[in-house]
């Protein structure tokens, strides 16, 4: 009960004044140290169990998973240390208050570690590293207390003790049920979509052509989004560059944006799954940054930074040779969400999510190509996406059978979808227009009936 009531503290502590969750954090610093294969392993397996349940949304289920298992975990190591605290004062008369300090504060010191390590303890400010360690240190001296009037026999007041705590707990999970929603007035709510008058019309079942931000896929190393300070934050601007440079919020409008119809897909999307996207992006073209920062001549990749540590690296060529290659501020006409990148994340047209870094903070020109943070885990060097088609629906007719899906092949473009009924012939489907060269395409088709659908893309020779 005292543990639970650490956790739901330190919770409402995170909602309410943006401090340090130490069970997430604690969780993601072990996450970052453990060796890629395990990593890819869980992912995997993450995706694997919520497709063997029916799961729809795989990222939510994900990353609701990978958060019960930092509770759980600090759960299950407060009780445990408990009891190995109780073991030991049976043996003694020492006063439980003060061994029970002392645990506190050595569980303190790990997670002030973890939040060191993944940098979000600020510089500026003391109040973060001293919360997470007075929340441990009253949990500690909390577990020495209720030791002691178990020893004198006072099962009322300890009783009391753990309603306390229970009350607390309650109190802080219905406080801290906030939700951030979206702000602003959006692109969609005012203007029809540019493919609106196509004649293909979407089967019923088929999702949705233009995602909803807030129904947008989410998958990151996090399982909270790091804070950022909208009024202090700056993009370092350093390496291979005329000077240093730290550029405000601000000016990430100054130049003309880029706007663009775009889908994004996760490399670990399975056949048929929902990490994968599409919505309007809107940015500073890279390319249009480059003269201002003054690049040397001898730089050929840019690195790009996250605030959570995440990092990937693209070549100058491809900034160069693609205005679309952006810092994204904003989909569908708002600014990014917290979760999804706020305020700066990296945009390059054909690449899966894992080379295009949110949360961008600093920005370096470097003279060769490194590994990303993925890729040093194993995954691979390019992360190009793979022409993919997916059926979503089927609608059943007496003699036939309305399906339809999406097919997606980045900016190749999708020339044909082919559909198949139980390992018979293929037939063409029909086309929607896409929304633009970089987004999927929605593909019907009417068919005889059976028991399996089954599509494939053919890609255009487009480059």
């Amino acid at each position: 009960m005292l543990t639970t009531a650490l956790v739901a503290v330190s919770f409402l502590g995170w909602k309410t004044f943006g401090l340090p969750f130490a069970p997430f954090d604690i969780f993601d610093w072990i996450v970052r140290l453990l060796p890629g294969g395990v990593v890819t392993f869980a992912i995997d397996a993450s995706v694997g169990i919520s497709r063997l349940f029916g799961v729809t949304d795989i990222g939510a289920a994900a990353k609701a998973g990978d958060q019960l298992l930092a509770i759980a975990g600090v759960l299950a190591t407060g009780a445990a240390s408990g009891a190995v605290l109780f073991a030991v004062l049976s043996t003694s008369d020492e006063p439980a208050r003060l061994f029970g300090g002392i645990l506190g504060a050595m569980l303190g010191g790990l997670a002030l570690l973890a939040e060191r390590r993944l940098g979000r303890l600020p510089p500026d400010s003391m109040a973060p590293a001293v919360w997470v360690g007075v929340t441990f240190l009253a949990w500690g001296i909390g577990v020495g207390d209720a030791f002691d009037r178990i020893r004198a026999a006072r099962f009322n007041e300890n009783r009391r003790l753990l309603l306390a705590s229970a009350f607390m707990t309650v109190i802080a999970v219905i406080a801290g049920r906030r939700k951030q929603g979206v702000v602003g007035t959006r692109w969609s709510d005012g203007h029809a979509l540019p493919n609106a008058a196509s004649t293909v019309k979407p089967v019923a079942g088929t999702r949705a052509e233009f995602t909803p931000v807030e129904d947008f896929y989410r998958v990151d190393t996090n399982t909270r989004a790091p804070s950022i300070d909208r009024e202090r934050f700056r993009l370092d601007v350093g390496g291979l560059v005329d000077r240093q440079r730290s550029i405000p919020i601000s000016d990430r409008y100054a130049l003309e944006p880029t706007h663009v119809f775009a889908t994004l897909s996760c490399i670990s999307n399975p056949p048929g799954g929902n990490l994968i996207s599409t919505t309007l992006w809107s940015g500073a073209s890279l390319a249009g940054l480059l003269p201002a920062l003054g690049v040397a001549p001898s730089a050929t990749h840019l690195k790009l930074t996250s605030a959570d540590g995440f990092f990937e690296v693209v070549s100058l060529a491809t900034v160069r040779a693609d205005e679309r290659v952006m810092l994204a501020y904003a989909w569908d006409g708002v600014p990014l969400p917290i979760e999804h990148g706020f305020p700066l994340r990296l945009f390059v047209p054909d690449l899966y999510g894992m080379k295009q870094p949110k949360w961008v903070v600093r920005m370096e020109a470097i003279s060769q190509w490194e590994p990303g943070y993925w890729v040093q885990r194993g995954w691979d060097r390019e992360g190009r996406v793979v022409p993919t088609a997916t059926v979503d629906t089927v609608v059943r007719r007496v003699d036939s059978a309305e399906v339809g899906g999406i097919a997606y092949a980045g900016s190749h473009g999708v020339a044909k979808v082919e559909v198949q009924v139980d390992g018979g012939e293929w037939r063409t489907a029909e086309l929607r227009a896409p929304l633009s060269e970089l987004s999927w395409v929605i593909w019907r088709a009417t068919l005889p009936p059976g028991k399996r659908y089954t599509a494939r893309v053919v890609v255009s020779s487009r480059a």
